[in-house]
Formats: structure tokens, C-alpha cells, sequence
């Protein structure tokens, strides 16, 4: 099958910009043997005016271009939303054949619902805001798994279980030995199930968590067997930590051996880094977040997942194959 023209589109002033050229040089690679090249990296350029409004450009043409726009995810929620409304549009202003967002940390995916009297839904908003010029949407490890029924377009949701195992069986071996894989709450619990699947372990531990108010934990509880064992703590998100520390916390009184933790998405907002690695033995993620380096913080790159996901949507193909 042929590949369309394909752009991927990045802020090079951005922290998404080495992880786009990592990703153009990993497609770049796949497809060389082929005679039919037709991929490029282009600039997406963001003007500032003085009293804070911006202007935002794409450096080279895009006409009837497949545009994946890799955006960058180390924005602040607002300017991330607003730079991809803009870009969207000047994508689509500028005759692009299809637009593809590409979110390696899609933002207000928390907000999914009407939990309380007169809150926005602020996961619908951004769905109406996206799909005003984009055609198509890629992202990992969303914290909403249901988000694919707020979007009329398609949105792929990938998963980054199967590059977290093979990182740990390359570097941790003996960590996977005797090992319990943990949800930190009840709500992350199918999370926890498929890695326990993919492990070939039987059994997983569960923390049992009441919040008096967003942000806070009075009471903690570890349901299941720890004693003696290693633990792997999976979550999507880490933003304050408090849940990670207390969860940490509990697992060594419960007489854990090694504790581990695994988010996707490391937000570790104020100084949730470093108080989240001084429970940890260990504290894994992944650059869908830009991560400045830590010694006890292993960054997972996946540069290599999304290109393979963005090369085969280019070709039509199937992208259920990453995940068997």
C-alpha cells in the first residue's frame, strides 16, 4: 500500500520537538528501503504579541499533506489547548489533506464527568474544540478510557504496557521475580489486571483510598498479599504524588520487598518529584511529559511506539498489531 505525503509538525522553541525528530528519524528508518519517500518534518512557528495573544504559522507548505502535528505536552493546560485550536486551524486553512493531532499527554481527561453541581465537562469541551479541524486523533494511555465515545472522529488510544514490561525484563530482571503488580485505587484496577495478564503473574494488590476533598487522603489500605514480595505500582497519572507516597508507604509496613512505580504521564507538579522518589526504590515513566533527568526516575522513550502508529495510519494499516 503506498504512503500519502505525510508532515510531522512540531514547535522547534517547544520540548515536543526532539521527541518529533525522534520520531521522523525512526519513520525515516522503517521506510528507507522503499523508493516511494514522502515524509518531512515541518516547523510550526508561535508568534507573541505584547499583550499576550499569539500567532501561529506552519513554516512550509502543507497542501493536500497528511499533517500529523506532534504537540507539545509540557504547555500549561491553557496555552496547550489554545496553540492546538490555532494550529489546528492553520492546518486546515492552509488545505491539508488530513489532520491528525498527535497527544502524547492529552490534557483534561480528569474532568470527564459531572461529578458535582455546575462544573464544566471539561473533556467534552476540548472533544468540540479538536474536532472543529482535526480529522483523526492518536494518544497513549488516556485517563478516560472511555474518551473514544466523546469523539465522532476516530481517536486511537495507545498503550504502553507492552514497552514497560519489555524495559523491565531488559533492565530489572530480578525485580519481576516474586512480583505483585498494584493499582493505587480501586478505579485503576483493569489497569493493573492487563499488566498482571501480560506478566503471566496471578495475583494483584489493590489500595483502598477516601478522600474527604480533591487532593487530600484521610484513610489507606492495601488489599492484598505484599509480604515478601515485590511490588510494581501502575497508574496513568502522576501529578502531586500524595496517593503514590501513602501507597508507598503502606506497601513497606505491609513488609514489601523492592517497590516500584510506573505512570505513563509524569506530570510531578510543585516538588512532587522529589518527594515521590524518596518512597520509591525505583520511579518509572515515559517522555509523553518532557522529564528533566533524575537518578531514580528511569524515562521510557516512545518515539519509537508513536512513529510505528503514525506510519501505519499514514498507510491504512492496522494498528492493533502493537499491542498483541
Amino acid at each position: 500500500m503506498p504512503d500519502h505525503e505525510c508532515m510531522i509538525i512540531a514547535n522547534p522553541e517547544g520540548n515536543a520537538w526532539d521527541f518529533a525528530v525522534s520520531v521522523y528519524n525512526n519513520i525515516k528508518e522503517k521506510n528507507s528501503g522503499q523508493n516511494d519517500k514522502k515524509y518531512y518534518m515541518n516547523e510550526l512557528k508561535i508568534k507573541r504579541f505584547r499583550d499576550g495573544e499569539i500567532k501561529v504559522k506552519v513554516r512550509d507548505n502543507i497542501r493536500r499533506k497528511n499533517c500529523f502535528l506532534i504537540h507539545d505536552s509540557s504547555l500549561c493546560p491553557s496555552e496547550w489547548l489554545i496553540h492546538l485550536a490555532f494550529a489546528n486551524q492553520a492546518m486546515r486553512n492552509s488545505s491539508a489533506d488530513e489532520i491528525i493531532d498527535v497527544l502524547p499527554y492529552m490534557k483534561f481527561t480528569r474532568q470527564d464527568r459531572k461529578d458535582e453541581s455546575r462544573v464544566s465537562i471539561n473533556s467534552k469541551v476540548v472533544t468540540d474544540i479538536v474536532e472543529l479541524y482535526a480529522d483523526r486523533i492518536l494518544t497513549i494511555d488516556s485517563h478516560f478510557t472511555q474518551i473514544q465515545g466523546f469523539y465522532s472522529k476516530p481517536l486511537d488510544n495507545l498503550y504502553s504496557s507492552k514497552i514497560l514490561l519489555e524495559h523491565l525484563k531488559e533492565r530489572h530482571p530480578s525485580f519481576l521475580e516474586n512480583l505483585v503488580v498494584m493499582s493505587p485505587d480501586v478505579g485503576g484496577t483493569k489497569r493493573a489486571d492487563a499488566f498482571k495478564d501480560r506478566l503471566g503473574i496471578r495475583d494483584i494488590a489493590i489500595g483502598h483510598k477516601h478522600r474527604p476533598e480533591e487532593g487530600e487522603i484521610d484513610d489507606f489500605r492495601v488489599i492484598g498479599e505484599v509480604s515478601g514480595k515485590n511490588v510494581l505500582i501502575v497508574d496513568d497519572i502522576v501529578d502531586s504524588g500524595n496517593t503514590l507516597i501513602i501507597a508507598a508507604k503502606e506497601l513497606k509496613k505491609n513488609d514489601a520487598k523492592d517497590v516500584y512505580a510506573y505512570c505513563t504521564h509524569g506530570i510531578f507538579s510543585e516538588n512532587a518529584r522529589e518527594r515521590v522518589t524518596q518512597e520509591l526504590d525505583l520511579m518509572i515513566t515515559t517522555d509523553s511529559i518532557y522529564q528533566p533527568k533524575h537518578e531514580k526516575i528511569e524515562v521510557i522513550p516512545l518515539a519509537g511506539l508513536f512513529a510505528e502508529a503514525i506510519y501505519r495510519t499514514n498507510r491504512g494499516d492496522s494498528l492493533s498489531a502493537l499491542f498483541e
